[in-house]
C-alpha cells in the first residue's frame, strides 16, 4: 500500500538537526569499492532507500554487502560479474556509476539504462565518449549501455558540460588505465572531491580535486580502504530553507557552511540571520522573507537540487521573484503541485515567476522526485490545515528519518 504524509500547517521549526552523509556521494563510493578486491568500509552513510538499492546492485555483481546502521561493508571478489542488467539498476539513476569501475576491472560492462527521478533527460553521451577516448567501444543495446575494452589508456578528455555522472565514470575508469588522463571541464561538486579522496586512499593518483581539471595517473591495482562520507549539503540546505520558510530557528550540524555558501547568502538576502560554524550553521528568520531571485548552475553555483526549496521560499515571500533552472529541463513539474497549494507561480520556459502570498492553502499534492517531495512538505508547513503529500517513496530515497526529524523540531507530520 502506498504511503503518504499528512502535514499540518502553521509550524515554526526550532531546534537542532544532525545531517548524515551525502546521498550523492555514498552511492558513488559504494560503486568505487568494485575497483579493489577485499573489504571496503564506508562510514557516515545515510539510512535511505537508495543505499539498499545500491547494495542490491553490488550483490548482483558478486559482492557481499553488509549494512550496520550508518556503516556499509563491501566485500569485493577477485572475479566480478560484468552485467548489471536487473531490476535494482533500473530503479535509480546513480546505478549507472558502476559503468566506469566495471569497464576498468573487467574490461567489459553491461548496465541497464537507469530510471529514477522525473526531472528531465540525462543522456549518457559524455560517459560513452570519455570511455571511448580511453580505448573502449560503447553502444546502447536492448536497453543497456555496453562498454568493452581490452585495455584502457590515458587520454585528453574535455566535457561539453561539467556533468557529475560523466566525471565520476571517467574518473573511476581512468584510475586503472595505463598512462595519464586529463579531464577538462570536470564537475567540481564536493561529492566529486569526496570520491577523489577515497580513490586516493585506495592507491589512486588523482590531482586537481575541486577544480575543473582532473589529472589521473593510472595505477595497476587498488586496495580497499575505510572512508567517511562527506555531509549531505542538499539535506542541510533543505533544513536551512525550512527555517526561513517557517520563520523558524534551526541549527544544522554535520555540513561545513562553505559547501552551501551561495544558498546561505540567498537566505541572508531574504532576511535571515545566518551564523556559520566549522561543521554547521544556524538560520533564524524573524519576519516574513523578502523575495530573492535564484538561478541554478553547476557547483559552486546554486544547486539544482535546492531549486524546489527556492520556489517554496518565493511562494511565501513578500514580493516578486524569478527562479531560473539551467541544469534540468523538466524540474518545473514541481510548480504544478505548488499551484495546487495556492502558490502564485507561472512557468515560462526555464524560468518560473513567483509572487509571494501570505499563506498557502492545504490540499493533496504528489511528489515527482526526491527534492520536489521534500519541497512540498516544506510548503505544506506554510499552509493552513492539513496537506496530503503522496508518493513519498521518493522522499525516502534521499532524506533519512525525515518525518521524525521534522517532528523533533516542532512540525506535525504523520506517515499513513
Amino acid at each position: 500500500m502506498k504511503e503518504r504524509f499528512l502535514v499540518t500547517g502553521g509550524a515554526r521549526l526550532q531546534g537542532t538537526v544532525q545531517v548524515s552523509g551525502a546521498k550523492n556521494s555514498v552511492l558513488k563510493l559504494m560503486a568505487a569499492a568494485l575497483l579493489a578486491e577485499g573489504v571496503t568500509t564506508i562510514h557516515n552513510c545515510p539510512e535511505i532507500d537508495d543505499v539498499a538499492l545500491m547494495r542490491a546492485v553490488l550483490e548482483g555483481l558478486g559482492c557481499e554487502v553488509f549494512i550496520r546502521g550508518t556503516s556499509v561493508y563491501i566485500k569485493t571478489p577477485a572475479e566480478l560479474r560484468s552485467d548489471a542488467d536487473f531490476d535494482a539498476v533500473r530503479q535509480f539513476r546513480a546505478s549507472v556509476c558502476v559503468l566506469g569501475p566495471l569497464t576498468a576491472r573487467c574490461g567489459r560492462a553491461k548496465v541497464a539504462l537507469p530510471g529514477g527521478d522525473a526531472i528531465g533527460s540525462r543522456p549518457l553521451d559524455m560517459h560513452q565518449s570519455g570511455l571511448e577516448k580511453m580505448g573502449a567501444t560503447t553502444r546502447i543495446h536492448h536497453g543497456c549501455v555496453v562498454a568493452e575494452a581490452e585495455k584502457l589508456t590515458g587520454a585528453e578528455i574535455r566535457l561539453d558540460f561539467p556533468s557529475v555522472g560523466a566525471t565520476e565514470n571517467i574518473l573511476t575508469a581512468a584510475v586503472l588505465a595505463e598512462g595519464v588522463t586529463r579531464l577538462d571541464n570536470a564537475a567540481r561538486e564536493p561529492e566529486i572531491v569526496d570520491l577523489c579522496e577515497m580513490l586516493n586512499e585506495m592507491g589512486a593518483k588523482i590531482e586537481g580535486a575541486g577544480s575543473n581539471v582532473l589529472t589521473i595517473t593510472g595505477v595497476s591495482k587498488l586496495h580497499p580502504t575505510t572512508h567517511k562520507v562527506v555531509g549531505d549539503r542538499i539535506v542541510a540546505g533543505t533544513w536551512a530553507y525550512a527555517a526561513a520558510m517557517t520563520r523558524g530557528d534551526l541549527t544544522v550540524v554535520g555540513v561545513p557552511p562553505k559547501l552551501l555558501h551561495l544558498p546561505l547568502e540567498k537566505l541572508k538576502s531574504a532576511g535571515a540571520e545566518v551564523d556559520a560554524y566549522e561543521t554547521g550553521f544556524r538560520v533564524q528568520m524573524r519576519k516574513r522573507p523578502v523575495a530573492v531571485d535564484h538561478q541554478t548552475l553547476p557547483y559552486p553555483g546554486f544547486p539544482t537540487d535546492l531549486q524546489p526549496m527556492a520556489i517554496g521560499l518565493a511562494a511565501v515571500s513578500e514580493g516578486f521573484s524569478v527562479i531560473t533552472e539551467n541544469v534540468f529541463e523538466s524540474r518545473f513539474r514541481f510548480v504544478d503541485e505548488m499551484q495546487r497549494l495556492g502558490a502564485d507561480a507561472t512557468v515560462d520556459g526555464h524560468h518560473v515567476s513567483v509572487r509571494g502570498v501570505e499563506q498557502l492553502s492545504s490540499t493533496a499534492v504528489w511528489s515527482s522526485d526526491i527534492r520536489a517531495g521534500a519541497g512540498l512538505v516544506l510548503a505544506a508547513l506554510c499552509a493552513d490545515g492539513v496537506t496530503e503529500v503522496h508518493d513519498v517513496f521518493h522522499i525516502d530515497r534521499g532524506y533519512p528519518h525525515f518525518v521524525s526529524l521534522l517532528n523533533s523540531v516542532g512540525a506535525k507530520v504523520e506517515r499513513v
